[in-house]
């Protein structure tokens, strides 16, 4: 009997060590494409990859191995913009402010507060599946900026700087782009809340 649990454990083992070989690169250019930096990407995979060992039993089937990875990626991916939600935000640049606009300008202030249950994680990863389709339907200028200030952090200043567009252009560019993203997901919310 000790001798089966011992195959059982270095078998458990070695599936667990396959499947790290196997998906690390994948799942890093996924978290990579996601995120602000290669340093957050490398922690957010070491994460993905602790909870995988620690909740290996708990996953149920080496078939559903590569989507739980993934679905575990996504949440910790939007659970970073929530933190960064939680953090001070920079002043405005140019002095300027959309005071007389309500429109959200983050990505935080359109993305709802979730749990961890099963139906959580399962209706997080379709948001994020909605923001990437809605990204990719954005005209070129406005998914740019969005990707560059909300993804990779830079500021409208470093963005101007560097392309020469005003600060007024990205910050009304970046507008739409929330706006259309909130379109998106208010139909998508309408038509989850409406199947329920």
């Amino acid at each position: 009997m000790r001798r089966a649990v011992a195959i059982d454990l270095a078998l458990m083992e070695e599936i667990k060590q396959q499947t790290f070989r196997k998906e690390r690169g994948r799942l890093l250019n996924f978290i990579r494409s996601r995120v602000g930096s290669a340093e957050e990407a490398e922690d957010i995979l070491q994460d993905v990859f602790y909870q995988f060992v620690a909740g290996f039993e708990t996953i149920g089937s080496l078939d559903r191995v590569t989507s739980w990875l993934y679905s575990v990626a996504r949440n910790k991916i939007i659970d970073g913009y929530r933190r960064d939600a939680a953090r001070p935000k920079k002043s405005p640049l140019d002095g300027s402010t959309n005071a007389n606009d309500d429109a959200p300008l983050t990505l935080q202030e359109i993305l709802p507060d979730l749990d961890n249950t099963p139906e959580g994680t399962l209706l997080r990863d379709a948001i994020w599946d909605e923001i990437t389709h809605a990204l990719d339907e954005l005209p070129a200028e406005q998914r740019e900026i969005f990707i560059q200030n909300e993804i990779e952090e830079q500021s409208f200043r470093e963005i101007a700087e560097r392309t020469g567009v005003s600060i007024n252009t990205l910050l009304s560019r970046k507008r739409y782009a929330i706006l259309a993203l909130r379109r998106r997901l208010q139909k998508f919310y309408d038509d989850v809340i409406g199947e329920k």
